[in-house]
């Protein structure tokens, strides 16, 4: 089997559109003589379903929950990213590109990821226009907030409920579709099974979560939307026991299983607290916008409350170690950097199997500048 990625030839920031460009189009006449089959209903499946619909294609979705509104894209609190430089920081498509390759440990397609920078700016279009209600700046713009791993404010928010409202937007969108009968919604129904007809695929099997039935679904293409393969690793932040059903079924037909091992590692969980916890807690990525993070100088300071801990003997590692971001360093390189203070016994928190595993965040709010001197604010648990 010989692994063709089908990316566009042509320099870099042209693949896409150069491909764009060369696309048979289809007359909006002819669109309705084309059923598309969609699988999975969650911020990529419904936006899916509902554009393809409005295009005047004939849709069919399925998902195994039984309401798309329970796809998992509602578990998405940070936001997203896009290069529409509203803060006049300096952001460009070129730089979102070159912070997701980054971000992405240099693994990911560079053509894929530099097309992703290009359609982040309509991306966040499409959510307005679904209702997404955006968090907006005093004159009406809508809001950004910076995220680690950058060094411009480019996240476009919804508070802590971003992927939850996402999904409402998209869900909206496809609810008026199923309304209108140019989509047909079929809830509690798995993939067995990908059907192919000359190497394309042109169907499914499923099989009925509720009677039990396996049917066959005829189409003219087939849509795979059913979300990242996450395998259940031990503490991870990643949602333990994802169905994977879909993923599978198309990699034992053929598909290519690109980066089937994803671990989110994450700087700002909570720790431990007992061999009982199956999950780590997730707290906000926004911790480390306009906060700092630091653990005690010396090793005898660390059972202390942190109010007894003085200014001066505190260890802001982040900006100590990487001065340009500060606590906005990626977040594999701030969680690396969190673990070797906690392995030099200089962690916070409880006492887990004889070491303390947690790092102290100091709340600032809005964007005052640090406070390097005086009495330390109020602190809560640490992360």
């Amino acid at each position: 089997m010989k692994l063709d990625p089908k990316t566009p030839a042509g320099p870099l920031a042209d693949k896409w559109n150069n491909h764009k460009a060369k696309l048979r189009l289809v007359n909006p006449a002819n669109r309705r003589k084309y059923h598309i089959i969609v699988v999975g209903s969650g911020l990529a499946g419904s936006a899916a379903a509902a554009s393809f619909a409005e295009m005047g294609y004939e849709v069919s979705c399925f998902c195994y929950q039984d309401s798309p509104r329970r796809a998992h894209s509602i578990a998405a609190q940070g936001g997203i990213n896009a290069a529409k430089n509203y803060q006049n920081d300096g952001d460009s498509v070129r730089r979102l590109f070159q912070d997701t390759i980054k971000g992405g440990d240099y693994r990911a397609r560079e053509a894929n990821v530099y097309r992703l920078a290009q359609v982040s700016t309509n991306i966040i279009d499409q959510c307005v226009a679904q209702g997404v209600p955006f968090a907006r700046e005093y004159g009406g713009l809508l809001a950004n907030r910076s995220f680690g791993g950058a060094q411009v404010s480019r996240t476009f928010y919804a508070r802590g409920q971003t992927g939850q409202q996402l999904l409402i937007g998209a869900y909206s969108a496809l609810s008026r579709q199923i309304g209108l009968g140019t989509v047909k919604m079929y809830t509690r129904h798995e993939m067995l099974d990908l059907v192919l007809v000359d190497g394309k695929a042109k169907g499914i099997v499923t099989r009925d979560l509720v009677t039990g039935a396996v049917e066959a679904w005829s189409s003219d293409v087939v849509v795979v939307c059913t979300g990242g393969y996450g395998n259940v690793f031990y503490l991870s932040t990643n949602a333990q026991g994802c169905n994977v059903t879909a993923t599978f079924r198309a990699h034992r037909r053929g598909a290519g299983f690109a980066n089937p091992c994803y671990t989110q590692i994450h700087p700002t969980c909570i720790p431990v607290h007992g061999e009982d916890q199956s999950k780590l807690t997730l707290m906000s990525e926004s911790l480390r916008n306009d906060g700092r993070v630091w653990v005690p100088k010396d090793k005898a300071d660390c059972a202390k409350p942190a109010s007894e801990v003085p200014e001066e003997a505190r260890d802001y590692f982040l900006e100590r170690k990487y001065p340009s971001y500060g606590n906005l360093a990626p977040r594999d390189i701030a969680s690396r950097a969190a673990k070797e203070v906690c392995d030099e016994g200089r962690g916070v928190g409880q006492l887990v199997d004889g070491q303390r595993l947690g790092v102290y965040p100091r709340f600032l709010g809005g964007h005052q500048a640090p406070r390097r001197s005086g009495s330390p604010r109020p602190l809560r648990q640490p992360v």
